[in-house]
């Protein structure tokens, strides 16, 4: 990761054998294929995002405080990514973009721990009505700018820790199964 940070660009095996100096066939013995190269990239990617959900799961916050910090947390570590090192941030985002499957499974990881907030949330009489897989889905549309690295460094100084609080706000204040209306019609019709 300090050769990918320094270079700008992505490392394979033989350059990173090459910048250690070392033969290839050494490199290849940790990263036996390019995949485990990519694998333990992104491992080091999301090993801080991972610790602040883990620390977020295990605590006794309530509901609404813990889905706060469930995703502040992670935001602040993207944007502080993103504002120490924007062309690295970058680099990464497209890496993440072009190898999407080697971090499916830490996206899936936060869609599980998500569902347990949910079902926490549940439990207190919020989401009145939704399924975990409905309401999973909506919160990730209403929270994506927050903790997609692309959109973090899209929108930057558009987003705050202040509009992200109003936004879970919303969540457990009116986010439920109830028709309020706003599909309730065929056609538009003029005032």
């Amino acid at each position: 990761m300090a050769l990918l940070e320094r270079t700008g660009e992505e490392v394979t095996r033989t350059r990173l054998a090459a910048e250690l100096g070392v033969a290839r066939s050494r490199v290849e013995t940790v990263f036996p294929e390019d995949g485990d190269l990519f694998d333990a990239i992104t491992a080091e990617w999301f090993a801080p995002k991972l610790a602040v959900m883990d620390e977020v799961m295990a605590s006794d916050l309530p509901p609404r405080r813990k889905m706060y910090e469930f995703f502040a947390r992670r935001f602040r570590l993207l944007r502080q990514n993103f504002r120490d090192d924007p062309a690295t941030f970058n680099l990464y985002v497209e890496m993440g973009e072009r190898y999407f499957e080697y971090a499916r499974s830490y996206i899936d990881l936060g869609d599980h721990y998500l569902c347990e907030l949910i079902a926490e949330a549940q439990a207190e009489g919020f989401l009145e009505g939704l399924d975990v897989d409905t309401a999973m889905s909506l919160i990730n549309q209403m929270v994506l700018c927050y903790i997609q690295p692309y959109m973090v460094a899209m929108l930057n100084e558009r987003l705050s820790e202040e509009k992200l609080a109003l936004i879970v706000a919303a969540i457990f204040d009116g986010l439920n199964a109830k028709d309020g209306g706003a599909r309730g019609t065929q056609d538009i019709r003029a005032a």
